[in-house]
């Protein structure tokens, strides 16, 4: 069964507009550009936008805490995972490595 909570401050109104505004924008890009071939400079950059999304919220995530910026078990086990990944190892080793770092490290502090 599937629970929906709903919170008494949050706007539905807002979502539900903010989720047409999105709709609204893949559209016009759509209509906007149409058959029309992209410069290949801002097709590369076009390619590279989700890669540096992720980082951006695996960074985020690893070094902050509500509003405070923070060092701590994270870190290393994202400092593992970056060697695994530059030493090219399968991705479910990147991430049981990264784990286990992080695991160790909290259970010894």
């Amino acid at each position: 069964m599937i629970a929906v909570v709903l919170h008494s401050n949050m706007s539905w109104w807002l979502v539900i507009g903010l989720s047409i505004g999105a709709y609204v924008f893949k559209v016009s890009g759509l209509v906007v550009i149409g058959a029309r071939t992209l410069p290949v400079p801002l097709e590369r950059c076009l390619i590279l936008i989700p890669a540096a999304l992720l980082a951006a919220l695996v960074i985020k995530d690893t070094f902050s805490l509500g509003q405070e910026l923070v060092v701590d078990a994270r870190s290393a086990g994202l400092a593992v995972a970056v060697v695994a990944a530059w030493r090219k190892a399968p991705l479910i080793i990147v991430v049981v490595l990264a784990a286990g770092a992080t695991a160790l490290i909290r259970a010894a502090g």
